[in-house]
């Protein structure tokens, strides 16, 4: 696809993000042009190093082979624990003769594996090593503090209550503009425990799914601090600012039943939270389709959220035939989490979106910035730092629309570039 007035338009749109995001500062006359152009430049330079040069390229991608392997190695756990009837997806259909796989038994585990991997490597010094590098980027182009900038880039890898924790020890010294900025990184991004889930729902959508979500995370962070900054300009000079501080395990084993200790709780929330929210969906629909019709169809909450959030998915760089269907998706994010986005991305949401598209809206919805995660990222902030909990509740709802924007911005990104970077002429 050559580049065209879509492409331009989504250049459009990242000014226009900026501007509301500007409309709703603390502070309008501290706008910070330097770090908002150097965000936006680093986010294009990320997206152009990632997917323009082509052995970082083929790395990335290869990301893919890492997702067999994990789904593989998940299958043979669960199939020692279940059985090899309950465990497998052939051993359920022979079972039944209904399609699997069980989400529950045969997906979800996935979680469990990726989060005590991830805890390894973190111990082993690989995962470490990747998130001060990132550090040391936002550090030196963006100005932040030492014990900021590692946040930031540990929420490209970790989730949004866990990252945190690696700056325990800051948080009560760290400025209001410092809190904003680590709690608005953790609504721009997703817990590589699920992204990898995430992967697998877009392998029949995407191509290289895992690889382009995992850029989606890192492009999303430089917008997060910009727009956290916009909103809530820094007053405090970055040399009294807290440095960067260490997190351990006490050893690999510790690592690993830690990880898989938290990556059981996480599967636990989501199975709560998606039994809930699909049956709030169902009975929200279900009141919605006994109204009158409205254009000849039935009201649902798909369609009443892409009426909302089409103008923005227009002005990132979706044509407006497809504006309304992904920003139904942004909305079922902001309202129902998007875990259920990506479900309903790779389903029939993302039904009649063009390959760009979806990866435009892929992008926009890779991110906890939702009014659940709200609960959740307060919850667990205020259990590492009670002392800061005013702060935190202060800047709640702020977060849920930085965090938002800050995708939509990374959706923006990748639609002002043209689609073969990404896909292949």
């Amino acid at each position: 696809m050559e580049w065209g007035w879509d492409n331009a338009r989504a250049l459009l749109g990242i000014a226009l993000i900026f501007g509301i995001a500007w409309g709703l500062s603390e502070n309008k006359k501290a706008f910070p042009w330097k770090l908002v152009l150097g965000a936006v430049a680093i986010q294009f330079a990320f997206a152009l190093i990632l997917f323009g040069i082509p052995i970082i390229r083929e790395a990335l991608f290869a990301a893919n082979i890492v997702v067999d392997s994990l789904i593989a190695a998940t299958a043979y756990g669960t199939q020692f624990v279940f059985g090899p009837t309950f465990g497998t997806q052939a051993g359920w259909e022979e079972l039944t003769g209904q399609p699997g796989p069980i989400f529950a038994v045969h997906l979800l585990p996935l979680i469990i594996v990726v989060a005590a991997l991830s805890a390894i490597l973190w111990h082993w010094h690989v995962l470490r090593w990747v998130t001060k590098g990132f550090a040391t980027i936002f550090r030196k182009a963006m100005g932040l503090g030492g014990a900021t900038s590692l946040a930031v880039s540990a929420n490209v890898f970790m989730g949004m209550t866990e990252a945190p924790v690696l700056v325990k020890p800051y948080l009560k010294g760290m400025t209001r503009s410092e809190i904003f900025i680590l709690m608005v990184a953790g609504f721009s991004t997703v817990a590589g425990s699920v992204l990898v889930l995430y992967g697998v729902f877009l392998q029949d959508v995407l191509p290289n799914a895992l690889g382009q979500l995992l850029a989606a995370s890192l492009i999303a962070a430089p917008a997060a601090v910009a727009l956290a900054l916009v909103m809530v300009p820094e007053t405090v000079d970055s040399k009294l600012r807290a440095h960067e501080p260490d997190f351990e395990y006490e050893s690999t084993m510790d690592a690993f039943a830690t990880g898989a200790s938290d990556g059981l709780k996480i599967l636990a929330n989501i199975v709560t939270m998606l039994i809930a929210a699909f049956a709030l969906l169902y009975l929200v629909n279900a009141g919605l389709g006994a109204l009158p019709e409205v254009a000849g169809a039935k009201l649902s909450i798909e369609r009443i959220l892409g009426w909302i959030f089409a103008p923005i998915m227009y002005m990132v760089g979706v044509p407006m035939a497809e504006a309304a269907q992904s920003g139904s998706l942004i909305g079922i994010k902001t309202v129902l989490t998007e875990f259920v986005a990506f479900l309903q991305l790779a389903g029939e949401g993302g039904e009649g979106l063009s390959q760009r598209s979806s990866m435009i809206t892929a992008h926009a919805i890779c991110g906890f910035a939702n009014f659940g995660s709200i609960g959740i990222l307060i919850g667990g902030l205020s259990i590492i730092e009670p002392a800061r909990r005013t702060t935190f509740l202060e800047l709640a709802w702020r977060t849920l629309l930085a965090g938002t924007l800050a995708t939509c911005v990374s959706g923006a990104v990748v639609g002002a570039l043209p689609a073969n970077l990404f896909f292949g002429s």
